[in-house]
């Protein structure tokens, strides 16, 4: 698939709950959450009925989000299906790790490849700050949990809050220097009803690369292939790496090879922008593969290039943990 920019169209980022455990800062209100009810979600046979048609379509990357994914029931089961969904390469999750100490070796038996962890601090009392919910020590188990069921390499998330967790960056990069660990700074994005403290609360790329610096000496560039979000860097002897991810202030919107499946069944296709194509309402009403597959290859064709946050166009309709990121 390609878009209307010319951009190749591979990788689908699958939402499988708007639900999750936690209620971080920079992603959910502390209250007032509606949540979809289950029949506004797309059940296991839909789901898997459109990963297969976008399969058909060249999609070959897989990543499931939420929410937070784990708590989607038979999240084994569907792994298994997407598995063996023909031009399938590979299924990556990301997740806040809080159940991953259980599910993490049935998880790579049926087919999981990797894993994205978030946290944002190791400073027990700030992560149950920024999470409102989380336990520390539960994800920290869980990250070396998903290490010996070979879900490598693996890669740990911090959005960075100004207020919150910017004096962390430094501790959280020492980790790559015993750990062969993939650490990523990502810059908080303007989204939906918390859109305000998002704006007023970001902690530039630069800012943070600069911390990192400043304890460690200049980062050792590595290549970067244009398309993973993260430019990737490396501390003076270190096993792992370091990368930082400035949708923000230093959009990589050229290289965008993703679209995303919303939960109740939306093909969102910018996670910046509002623009989203129905597939519940048609899947519902009897429409068949070919019809599906009509309407996923326009959508895809029509992608925007980018978002709008530089013109203040911030959108709207969602939450990013309506998205997943």
């Amino acid at each position: 698939m390609r878009d209307s920019y010319g951009r190749e169209i591979h990788y689908l980022r699958v939402s499988l709950t708007d639900r999750c455990n936690f209620r971080c800062v920079y992603c959910m209100p502390e209250h007032g959450v509606i949540f979809h009810p289950y029949s506004y979600h797309l059940t296991d046979d839909e789901l898997v009925r459109v990963i297969g048609i976008m399969a058909g379509l060249g999609f070959d990357r897989i990543r499931l989000t939420g929410g937070e994914p784990t708590v989607r029931p038979n999240l084994v089961p569907i792994v298994e299906s997407i598995a063996a969904i023909p031009g399938v390469k590979e299924i990556a999750m990301t997740t806040n790790a809080l159940r991953l100490e259980k599910i993490a070796e049935p998880l790579a038996r049926a087919g999981m490849k990797r894993v994205n962890i978030s946290i944002d601090t190791l400073d027990a009392e700030r992560f149950t700050k920024i999470t409102r919910f989380g336990k520390l020590d539960a994800v920290w188990r869980g990250i070396l949990a998903a290490e010996r069921a070979g879900l490598t390499p693996i890669k740990l998330n911090a959005v960075i809050v100004r207020g919150y967790n910017e004096a962390d960056i430094v501790d959280l990069a020492r980790l790559t220097l015993d750990h062969e660990w993939d650490m990523r700074f990502i810059e908080m994005m303007p989204l939906g009803s918390i859109a305000d403290f998002q704006v007023e609360s970001i902690v530039t790329a630069e800012e943070m690369k600069a911390r990192v610096e400043d304890a460690f000496g200049e980062l050792i560039p590595l290549p970067w292939n244009g398309h993973e979000p993260a430019r990737p860097y490396r501390l003076p002897r270190g096993q792992g790496t370091l990368g930082f991810i400035s949708s923000v202030s230093a959009p990589f919107c050229e290289g965008c090879d993703r679209v995303r499946l919303t939960s109740d069944g939306r093909l969102r296709l910018c996670l910046l922008r509002d623009d989203e194509v129905d597939l519940l309402t048609p899947l519902r009403n009897g429409a068949s593969d070919a019809e599906l597959t009509e309407l996923i290859a326009r959508g895809v064709y029509h992608k925007p290039w980018g978002h709008g946050l530089a013109q203040n166009v911030i959108a709207e309709s969602r939450i990013m943990s309506q998205i997943g990121g």
